[in-house]
């Protein structure tokens, strides 16, 4: 399978879960549209002044500069940070 089908299919399929929930999103895999993407990515992740790292439930916090947070369930990406976050002192 090319990797652009296995990304369309991943896309369709949160799509069809969202779907169920009677809840509606936005796909695409389009080169354009993913630029864009990428840049307004950038932009909120440049907003991040503190990161809370937790491995053990699959979660990372972000605390943005307006003191909002988003959280972002993932299985790798806890791991990836748990090594480079440190906390002063």
């Amino acid at each position: 399978m090319s990797k652009s089908k296995s990304v369309d299919e991943a896309a369709k399929h949160v799509l069809a879960l969202e779907s169920e929930l009677e809840s509606s999103g936005d796909a695409s895999t389009a080169e354009e549209d993913l630029a864009l993407a990428h840049e307004a990515l950038h932009r909120w992740v440049d907003s991040v002044v503190g990161v809370v790292s937790s491995p053990g439930v699959g979660r990372v916090t972000l605390i943005h500069e307006n003191g909002r947070q988003s959280k972002i369930a993932s299985p790798d990406l806890p791991f990836l940070l748990s090594r480079t976050v440190t906390f002063e002192k």
